[in-house]
């Protein structure tokens, strides 16, 4: 026999996990000093803590072990539990798969971007029309992600995949000073999907010059420094903003690839030109 502290030696298994295993009654010490109340357990209770280890291996709780250790347990029982098990990891390993799945979708999302900082100078381009479903609000800079989520819901409602740009459109200034902006969230759609009263579908129109400006946004911020940078680029170079469009920004990740607390997004401002 041996006291408590040196079973737990011999086992490798701690003080107070023997204890812990007392209480749940897979491990009874073999004698307990009813005096001193000192645990006493047996050379032969290694072979119990060699059953627990390999069940722990297979993936059983020790709530889901303890009754392998009863007396009479059936080779039913014991069979029904076994399938239950595998039922359970089976289940276990297509959510990993899955998980895993992912992760290699991230990298593979990851990869196109791995040449650094996807911030690059200012210059003037071209931007063509794009069809999109779109919902326009008046509401504060705060509720943004609302509108945001609120139409990426409903686009994928009617199967579009999820896609990684989402666009929204500045009809203020957006420079972020009024409490309330008007702000319309716009998605990329490749098919038909209806409009209704708080959605609309339509194409974004063509913009045949503009200021454009890829940085990292802070989507959690109230307003854009970028804004004013553009701005003020622009009219250092004798060019003129346009007031038949509103600014617009595009964020080029989707929402479950920003790493940090910015994303890498593009800000276009339009320019007047020989449309106008």
């Amino acid at each position: 026999m041996m006291k408590i502290s040196a079973f737990a030696k011999v086992s490798g298994i701690s003080i107070k996990t023997l204890r812990y295993y007392d209480e749940l009654g897979i491990l009874k010490p073999a004698h307990v000093d009813e005096q001193s109340g000192y645990r006493y357990y047996s050379e032969e209770q290694l072979l119990t803590v060699k059953r627990i280890a390999a069940y722990k291996e297979q993936g059983f709780t020790l709530e889901q072990l303890k009754p392998f250790f009863e007396e009479d347990i059936g080779t039913d029982v014991v069979k029904n539990k076994l399938v239950d098990k595998m039922t359970e990891l089976q289940h276990a390993m297509q959510t990993l798969q899955l998980q895993l799945d992912e992760v290699n979708s991230r990298m593979s999302r990851l990869e196109p971007s791995e040449a650094g900082d996807p911030t690059g100078p200012i210059r003037i381009r071209e931007v063509p029309s794009q069809r999109a479903a779109s919902v326009r609000d008046q509401v504060p800079r705060s509720q943004l992600c609302l509108l945001l989520d609120e139409i990426t819901k409903y686009a994928t409602s009617y199967g579009e995949p999820e896609v990684s740009q989402l666009i929204i459109l500045w009809h203020d200034d957006g420079s972020g000073n009024a409490d309330v902006a008007d702000i319309e969230i716009a998605i990329p759609i490749t098919g038909d999907i209806p409009a209704n009263g708080r959605v609309r579908v339509d194409f974004l129109p063509e913009l045949q010059s503009a200021a454009s400006l890829v940085h990292r946004c802070d989507p959690y911020g109230y307003s854009c420094p970028a804004v004013p940078e553009l701005k003020a680029w622009i009219s250092s170079q004798g060019l003129v903003q346009s007031d038949r469009e509103p600014i617009r920004e595009i964020y080029l990740t989707s929402d479950k690839d920003i790493y940090g607390k910015k994303r890498p997004a593009e800000l276009l401002i339009p320019l007047q030109g020989n449309a106008e």
